[in-house]
């Protein structure tokens, strides 16, 4: 866990005493754009891109979705770094992990020991935490986007003239309620989470723990009603929202204090859940043993011991009562 400081890097937790305790994320501060502008300076080419990514991380985790849901498999290369982040941050390594073993974890492109290195490669100079995902121009050798938010609108829409893939999830109809579902989910479950987990005061927590039961309260209330949370129609808002709950049993409940009641004591929140991880192409993105190791062994502020808990026994693969995604 660390930052880079003028382009130095300094192993440095969060700093939650200047808000009281609270967790603040900091703001994405690539965020360029892949467009058919003909004055565009990142264009949709096949084979230039390529996305650095965790399997642990639910940022990144929906750029591996959309990655796979938009097609774009040939022509945007893809590589993961080590589930275990300490005092260099995100590392690759030479050795696989967990249920792959034989899969390379380094760095196809550099050879890169840390990507903290690959962000010095865009911007010797810069200041902030090293995130994931990076989606990195192998033509001008520099970071496109580090912000999963604008990565997955690229996805959705700038290659569909490479792909012929035309899944929209994001139309123009549904733009104002997307939008204002992925606001509230955003900072009340998606990063709520990491509020309550991160939280080093007390009231810091019970305030992030509160809007996020009721948040989660609210949507499993929508849930009841229609299929997904802009209608009828699967959205990115039902996306951006898969990746926390596929974490929530398995992580956030425990180790983040999340503990008022479990997924699985949400019906149609449950339900909903194993609806999307059935979509085909998603249950290849989601490595629980990435997940939990990353977590409980990278926190030692939270979980000192680095000990990874053997349970809890989830099937996503259990039938629901949610019909097909994509006839729905």
């Amino acid at each position: 866990m660390g930052l880079l400081v003028d382009g130095r890097w300094q192993d440095k937790w969060y700093d939650t005493d200047s808000h009281e305790g609270a967790f603040e994320r900091s703001a994405a501060q690539f965020r360029n754009w892949i467009s058919n502008d003909p004055d565009a300076e990142f264009k949709p080419e096949s084979g230039r891109y390529h996305l650095y990514v965790s399997y642990a991380c639910p940022w990144a985790h929906r750029t591996l979705i959309f990655r796979k849901l938009k097609g774009l498999e040939d022509h945007i290369s893809v590589s993961a770094v080590h589930p275990l982040m300490l005092e260099n941050g995100w590392e690759f390594s030479s050795q696989g992990f967990g249920d792959n073993p034989s899969e390379s974890l380094q760095d196809p492109l550099y050879q890169h020991n840390y990507l903290y290195q690959l962000y010095l490669q865009a911007n010797p100079k810069y200041s902030g935490r090293v995130t994931v995902p990076v989606l990195w121009d192998k033509q001008r050798k520099t970071i496109v986007s580090n912000e999963s938010a604008d990565i997955i609108r690229m996805f959705n829409s700038a290659f569909n003239e490479l792909t012929g893939n035309q899944i929209d999830f994001y139309p123009d109809e549904l733009a104002e309620p997307i939008d204002s579902i992925n606001e509230r989910v955003y900072d009340r479950i998606n990063n709520g989470v990491y509020k309550c987990g991160f939280a080093t005061k007390a009231p810091a927590y019970q305030r992030a723990y509160r809007e996020l039961f009721d948040e989660l309260d609210k949507v499993e209330g929508i849930l009841a009603q229609q299929p997904f949370l802009a209608g009828d129609q699967i959205t990115e808002a039902d996306w951006r929202l898969f990746t926390t709950l596929i974490r929530f049993d398995a992580v956030y409940y425990s180790h983040f204090k999340t503990n008022r009641q479990r997924l699985i004591d949400y019906p149609n929140l449950w339900d909903y859940v194993r609806q999307l991880y059935q979509v085909p192409g998603i249950a290849e993105t989601v490595l629980m043993d990435h997940i939990k190791n990353h977590y409980y062994s990278s926190h030692t502020m939270i979980n000192p011991t680095g000990i990874v808990p053997e349970g809890p026994e989830l099937d996503f693969n259990q039938p629901h009562s949610r019909g097909s995604v994509l006839g729905a």
